[in-house]
């Protein structure tokens, strides 16, 4: 396949993922994962941090899928959205180091470079799963209408408060809130109690 046909793919890719296809963002997870690991690699980030960020740029995309400029570019993107990722683990461990990472715009990375990469994408959705667990019930709804279940690329939103009971108003600032409380529970563990909306 060519690059730009691999391109014009993406958009629609990303339109699918957005509409809560699971195969469609699994295909998005599995073409971008390999430049992600690339972005991280050359950071030189240690094993336990390139996880991290890897982990904090697919929760950054998730957040962000549904509002992109543009979907074609996605590549781009997450690979940007995983350099700001990595220098900020690096300003906060005072060891920022400038690298050249012009090599990434030709070459992008290849996912079956890394043979640890299916246990690493299986451990991420497994976390993924008990963290969206751990939410109340009210994030758990909110999450899947407005994420999981939306048609036609994008949610609805009268739809969905008509489902959920909520008023329009509500719905973007309680998504946000659940999309909070689902990164914490990423990055700073799963307290021993439920989750709270």
């Amino acid at each position: 396949m060519s690059d730009g046909r691999a391109i014009d793919e993406v958009a629609p890719l990303v339109s699918r993922a957005v509409a809560g296809d699971p195969a469609a963002w699994n295909e998005i997870v599995q073409r971008y994962s390999g430049r992600v690991w690339a972005v991280c690699r050359v950071h030189r980030l240690s094993a336990p941090d390139a996880a991290d960020v890897f982990q904090q740029t697919w929760l950054r995309a998730l957040e962000n899928l549904d509002s992109l400029r543009d979907p074609a570019k996605f590549g781009a993107w997450i690979g940007t959205t995983c350099r700001h990722e990595a220098l900020a683990v690096l300003r906060r461990a005072r060891r920022a180091q400038v690298v050249d990472d012009s090599w990434l715009d030709e070459r992008p990375g290849d996912p079956d470079d890394d043979p640890a990469l299916p246990f690493l994408l299986a451990a991420r959705d497994a976390e993924l799963w008990q963290a969206y667990q751990q939410l109340s019930g009210r994030c758990r709804d909110v999450l899947r209408v407005l994420v999981v279940e939306a048609e036609d690329g994008r949610p609805s939103y009268e739809l969905a408060a008509a489902a959920l009971g909520m008023p329009v108003g509500s719905l973007g600032p309680t998504r946000g809130r659940c999309l909070a409380h689902l990164r914490r529970f990423l990055t700073e563990g799963i307290p021993d109690a439920g989750g709270d909306s």
